[in-house]
């Protein structure tokens, strides 16, 4: 609460503002986002395999990630997709986005010869700069 010292006992209205409860309020939120932010991921779970490749820098703009479950269903973000129209529906948004980058998110159980058979499809569509995103295998393990 602000008040004046110093002055007659006049009972006038402030007319500054009190910006402290609203300093408060920013930083709760600023707190609350930079909690939340990390735990936002695109696309739908995998139990994605462990590497101790360097990872990729990171961009300002969500990836686009392609994603291959466990029962093998293919999907763009959190929307499944036949590999057959995986190129029509990649191109156009590639091509407004300006940037060429996908992230491809295979589960662990996905057989070898099916992620390589959506990459080829990629690379034959002209999708030919895609990163595979793993987990950070742990210290000591094979």
């Amino acid at each position: 609460m602000a008040f004046r010292i110093g002055e007659d006992e006049d009972n006038g209205v402030m007319a500054d503002i009190n910006v402290t409860p609203l300093v408060d309020v920013m930083l709760v939120l600023l707190i609350i986002f930079m909690i939340a932010a990390p735990m936002l991921h695109q696309g739908i779970e995998v139990n994605l395999p462990r590497s101790s490749a360097r990872a990729l820098p990171v961009r300002q703009d969500d990836p686009l990630i392609l994603s291959i479950s466990a029962d093998g269903i293919v999907y763009l973000d959190k929307t499944p997709i036949h590999p057959s129209q995986l190129v029509e529906r990649l191109l156009p948004i590639l091509e407004s986005r300006g940037d060429q980058h996908v992230f491809l998110k295979g589960d662990r159980e996905v057989p070898y010869g099916q992620v390589v058979d959506v990459l080829d499809v990629l690379y034959r569509g002209g999708v030919t700069q895609v990163g595979m995103v793993t987990e950070l295998a742990e210290k000591g393990s094979g």
